[in-house]
């Protein structure tokens, strides 16, 4: 990598412990000068990954502040969707590029910079800085109420505030499995929520889908998603889970309230699902550009109401480069002003034609999103949520690359 590029990648992890978010571009323009790089911009992807938002503090070469970059028809955006480096073309005596800000396969937002010239080992130097910067901005997020304040573009109601601190990361991805989530809409969520986690082989999935669009049917997803997690990590099995979900919703609100969901579990060696089905939509196999299978079960009751649950686990056994798709109604069931309902075959039409373009699945439903949205003039009736789950054994994940 050169002196240069230690030095700068060093510099900026050993700054980095005393570095508050406000400062770091700052940090990083300091520890790329000597690498060759100049004109450093920072940008993070705001809550519904429309724009591209730049940390405070940033300005231009003409010393103006630096404006939000749209996603969809930008150079910075194209970073981003395509998660790849984009040549910006001359900017004064050098090159400006962009460089996407991966977390694993989550998209934090792009890097822009200026280097003399863009040879291989610039252009691995820049790789680098981005992915470092990545991981050093992921580790402030946490406790900044700047990047919460900074990524919202209106203000947000107390249950989205809430759901919103509870849900993982939109995307994660092992040698085994890809994870990809979306959820909107983003300020005024009600009872949609996802949630999975890896213990070992064992990729933990779920979906709920809480009764209402208020504080209540947050406070009920919330209460789901709370007692999955305390029961799968004492080691409960699904159907466990699922009973001790619909006892504390029963217990919370007198059974006058409820959520449907599929509460699941993946081994990632072997591609066996495992899954229960509580009031839910079954989940949809797509393979080789096709759906291969709908996993309809005989559904157990809703959970809320203590009525008891009969079906049990039900099993189906992946093949590798299977997609599992997890969705609430509010994606298939969105309606135009005209009334024409998006629809199962349109929604499932959508993901299988990205795929088949290459489109990587945080940007498919980044789109898909956006589509939903724009079928319905921007406003939706109901919460929309979907997963994907890619399945790939290390042999598979070979033949891909």
């Amino acid at each position: 990598m050169g002196a240069e590029g230690e030095e700068m990648l060093g510099g900026l992890v050993l700054g980095d412990h005393v570095t508050s978010l406000e400062d770091l571009p700052g940090q990083v323009a300091m520890h790329a000068a000597p690498a060759g790089f100049t004109a450093t911009a920072i940008y993070v992807t705001d809550l519904q990954q429309r724009l591209l938002v730049p940390l405070p503090g940033q300005r231009d070469p003409s010393g103006a502040p630096l404006e939000p970059e749209r996603i969809d028809d930008s150079e910075a955006g194209l970073a981003f969707r395509s998660v790849e480096l984009v040549r910006s073309g001359v900017s004064g005596p050098g090159e400006r590029v962009w460089a996407p800000l991966l977390d694993g396969t989550e998209r934090i937002g792009v890097l822009g910079l200026t280097v003399l010239r863009l040879d291989d080992v610039a252009e691995r130097r820049v790789l680098r800085l981005a992915s470092l910067l990545a991981v050093l901005l992921v580790s402030k997020r946490q406790a900044s109420d700047t990047y919460a304040c900074l990524i919202r573009r209106q203000p947000m109601e107390l249950s989205a505030e809430v759901l919103w601190s509870l849900l993982p990361i939109r995307a994660f991805a092992n040698e085994r499995v890809v994870v990809s989530a979306a959820l909107e809409p983003a300020y005024v969520v009600g009872g949609d929520a996802f949630d999975y986690a890896v213990t070992g082989d064992t990729l933990h999935l779920a979906v709920f889908d809480a009764m209402g669009h208020d504080t209540s049917a947050g406070l009920t997803a919330t209460i789901a998603m709370g007692s999955y997690r305390n029961n799968r990590r004492q080691d409960a099995d699904l159907f466990a889970a699922a009973e001790s979900i619909d006892a504390a919703i029963a217990d919370q609100f007198g059974r006058t309230r409820f959520a449907t969901g599929i509460l699941a579990a993946l081994d990632t060696g072997t591609g066996e699902l495992t899954w229960v089905n509580r009031g839910h939509h079954p989940p949809m196999v797509l393979r080789g550009g096709r759906v291969e299978a709908t996993l309809e079960t005989l559904p157990d009751p809703p959970m809320g109401f203590r009525l008891g649950a009969d079906a049990g686990p039900s099993r189906y056994r992946l093949e590798p480069g299977d997609r599992l798709v997890f969705y609430t109604d509010g994606i298939v069931e969105a309606k135009s002003p005209l009334g024409e309902v998006f629809g199962l075959e349109r929604f499932v039409d959508f993901i299988i034609r990205h795929e088949a373009d290459g489109v990587t699945a945080p940007e498919t439903l980044r789109r898909l999103i956006q589509a939903i949205l724009d079928h319905q003039n921007g406003h939706l009736q109901d919460d929309a949520t979907v997963m994907l789950v890619e399945w790939r054994t290390q042999q598979h994940q070979r033949l891909a690359l």
